[in-house]
């Protein structure tokens, strides 16, 4: 994979990341309702972040081989 395409990807990565981790979408979340025992923002923001740190794992991976 070409060095540019990798950076782009990870450019819509952070760009996708801090959308989702902006107000209006956490207020969607911030419900008194727990999900397994949990608060619902909790669950979002722990979801999310790990999604997050999988898919750049993913492309720096692919940008290695």
């Amino acid at each position: 994979m070409r060095t540019g395409l990798g950076r782009e990807r990870l450019v819509a990565v952070f760009l996708t990341a801090a959308i989702l981790f902006n107000y209006p979408l956490l207020s969607l979340f911030d419900k008194p309702e727990p999900f397994l025992g949990l608060p619902l923002l909790y669950v979002y923001m722990f979801a999310v972040w790990g999604c997050v740190i999988a898919v750049i794992a993913w492309i720096v991976e692919r940008a290695n081989r």
